[in-house]
């Protein structure tokens, strides 16, 4: 059997995600791996055979998208000639994970394909969703439409959702509190992190900085570029995530039986979901319309834990269902 993946490459919670998923489908078969984007912090370890371009979201520093970076950066008869030359009909089984190019090749010639991303939960009308412009509901439909959908949430909403994909490196993590709070926040400059964050002084921050390739430390914030590693290591370690609206981030903050505070991305709409979801569980959510962040940073701070969250791994069983059922 042969299987095309194809993987979102702006954030890094597609690429966590893979991770976790290739291995399980390389015990069915040969796999090629397909990534369109450029904003990923993390990499694959295995081989990707195809790197497009695709559509990215640029992250802005002041907690929201730049709208005019994305724009440079799409190329549209770029993205319909990597439509064309991808060999879809050599592959049994085509899964997507809310990535565009392969999604409309398919979708333009006719093939199935399984939309298996967090994103395709959002097909299902019973998922929390705030109130938005219609506009924003068609991107997330259409964005990388599929025949099939398998989705993963914070709970299950629907009969074709699951819980999140824990990596097995969180799962297999000794978790400790050594009393610091864990900060990754890409869509925000340290220029504006920093000043906040050393106001509630008797907290040792460790921030995940996607706008900074030195390590520094300022009074009690200790600033380092993105690394894998070495943010599992203080995520399993701290006290609390503070972090954006994302799907993998919080829900590995969850299962770890962290704190959790989110501050999605302005004008980003599947991340207002996913905060509007932790809301309805009783997380903090500091939303766009907050203007002064500093007292609700500080009430969580000396808020204790309260929340329990159950993500068994069933991953495996999962992929085995959907190959067993969409593979031709």
């Amino acid at each position: 059997m042969k299987i095309l993946y194809a993987i979102q490459g702006t954030g890094n919670g597609h690429i966590s995600r893979a991770r976790e998923i290739v291995p399980l489908l390389q015990q069915y078969g040969t796999v090629d791996l397909l990534i369109s984007g450029t904003q990923a912090d993390v990499k694959l370890v295995q081989e990707v055979k195809y790197q497009l371009h695709g559509f990215s979201f640029i992250f802005g520093k002041k907690g929201g998208v730049n709208h005019y970076e994305t724009w440079k950066s799409m190329n549209l008869p770029r993205f319909v000639k990597d439509m064309r030359t991808i060999p879809l009909k050599d592959y049994n089984l085509i899964l997507n994970d809310f990535e565009p190019v392969t999604a409309w090749a398919c979708k333009t010639r006719g093939i199935e394909s399984v939309g298996l991303s967090h994103q395709a939960s959002f097909q299902s009308g019973k998922v929390p969703k705030p109130r938005s412009i219609d506009w924003a509901q068609l991107v997330m439909k259409y964005y990388a439409p599929a025949t099939h959908y398998v989705g993963f949430h914070f709970d299950r909403y629907d009969d074709f959702i699951y819980t999140p994909v824990i990596r097995g490196e969180i799962r297999n993590m000794q978790r400790s509190n050594l009393g610091h709070y864990t900060v990754y926040l890409p869509a925000i400059d340290d220029q504006y992190l920093l000043p906040l964050l050393k106001q509630v002084p008797q907290v040792k921050w460790e921030v995940f900085s996607k706008h900074s390739r030195q390590s520094y430390r300022d009074e009690n914030v200790w600033v380092r570029a993105v690394n894998n590693e070495q943010f599992n290591e203080s995520l399993a370690s701290c006290e609390g995530l503070f972090t954006g609206g994302g799907f993998e981030g919080p829900a590995e903050a969850l299962y770890l039986g962290k704190k959790l505070l989110v501050a999605p991305m302005k004008f980003q709409y599947e991340q207002q979901c996913n905060a509007y979801a932790l809301k309805q569980f009783g997380l903090p959510v500091i939303w766009a319309s907050n203007k002064n962040w500093l007292p609700l940073i500080k009430e969580w701070v000396a808020r204790p834990q309260e929340h329990h969250f159950d993500f068994p791994d069933e991953t495996a069983a999962v992929i085995d269902k959907v190959v067993k059922q969409f593979a031709r």
